[in-house]
């Protein structure tokens, strides 16, 4: 069998992440012998996520464009030249039979210089909106595997391919390490656990909810798990040292979190919507609405609308309380819940995703 050479880029966000690091556990089950070699943007937190997976992985001098005038806009061009020619290097050391992109700054120039090289590529687009690098990258990509209906009009139709968002595959089994999951985190197993997660950069509007809420919380006795962020954690780690609270940065084993919480408060970017339809936990959805097209409402929405959430929008996010304490005490409100979100999982998407990569290899 041949030794494929198997290209990955993504990053900027966990959502970017962690998904090409799920597409690459499920290719290294099938290819043993595969080699892999990730591509991220210097200085973001793949870098280091990568590596934890047990993955080698390269940096480009690159970064987004501001929406107002910056220094680090004025520099763009260079940047983007400067990763153009590193990942065109970077093709040619490797000579890849596959490149995959799951969006991040970094997957443009390695996944052009890719497709220049004549590398079959694919990519995955997580969002109902696609950001602008997939939306470029479409042209010349081979499939284009996404998670909704109706990206049509996004991209050529005859390349889309409906497979879901990747999910670690860990969290498919999480109901049997609820007892590890207290354990880990200290938890009283005789309360309630709520676990926030406002994104691995944090949700100021979420941190700022929990932290006027932490009374409300101790008074009901259930215990938070609060992953602040990384822009956060000096504002909120102080929190740590109060009774039936625990503030993290990062969580690293989100199965142990997921499997140790009763409830969940989270933002509704689309990884994360995939991953707790998987998990099954009662959840409210605080959208954010500084998104192109508002597509986390969409996402929220779409699971609201199969009463398998609570949207809770950011405008009547005073709300909170009342909706909380409502869902803490109405059992079967809970279980509905769980039962309606958990039918709407796509837990077959990594090898999905993997299938249509196979495709392109066995050309």
């Amino acid at each position: 069998m041949k030794r494929y050479n198997i290209l990955i880029s993504g990053g900027g966000t966990g959502g970017h992440i962690y998904p090409a690091i799920a597409i690459a556990n499920e290719i290294k089950l099938r290819y043993p012998d595969a080699n892999f070699l990730f591509v991220g943007a210097k200085d973001k937190m793949e870098m280091e996520k990568v590596p934890q997976a047990g993955y080698k992985i390269k940096g480009l001098w690159i970064s987004g464009i501001q929406r107002k005038i910056t220094f680090s806009n004025l520099m763009f061009p260079i940047k983007f030249i400067s990763s153009l020619i590193k990942a065109s290097s970077i093709v040619r050391q490797f000579q890849p039979d596959v490149a995959i992109g799951t969006g991040g700054f970094a997957s443009g120039p390695t996944l052009i210089m890719a497709s220049r090289n004549g590398v079959p590529t694919l990519i995955q687009e997580q969002n109902s909106f696609p950001g602008i690098t997939n939306k470029l990258l479409s042209k010349k990509a081979h499939k284009i595997c996404v998670a909704y209906n109706n990206l049509e009009r996004f991209f050529s139709s005859d390349k889309i391919v409906k497979t879901g968002n990747p999910v670690r595959q860990d969290l498919l089994n999480i109901y049997t390490k609820v007892d590890e999951g207290k354990q880990f985190f200290k938890l009283d197993k005789t309360k309630k656990t709520v676990l926030v997660l406002g994104g691995s950069l944090g949700a100021r509007k979420i941190n700022q909810l929990i932290e006027s809420n932490l009374e409300f919380f101790k008074k009901q006795e259930v215990q938070v798990i609060w992953q602040c962020g990384k822009f956060y954690i000096d504002d909120y780690k102080k929190y740590s040292d109060l009774e039936y609270t625990q503030v993290h940065q990062f969580i690293n084993r989100m199965d142990l979190a997921y499997a140790a919480a009763d409830f969940v408060i989270s933002r509704s970017g689309a990884s994360s919507v995939s991953e707790l339809c998987i998990v099954g936990k009662p959840v409210i959805f605080i959208p954010s609405p500084n998104v192109a097209e508002d597509h986390q409402t969409k996402n929220a929405k779409a699971i609201a609308d199969n009463h398998g959430a609570i949207l809770l929008p950011e405008k009547e996010i005073d709300t909170f309380p009342i909706v909380f304490e409502t869902l803490l005490k109405d059992k079967g409100k809970q279980e509905n819940l769980s039962e309606n979100i958990k039918e709407l999982a796509l837990p077959s998407a990594t090898t999905n995703i993997v299938n249509e990569i196979e495709k392109l290899l066995n050309k």
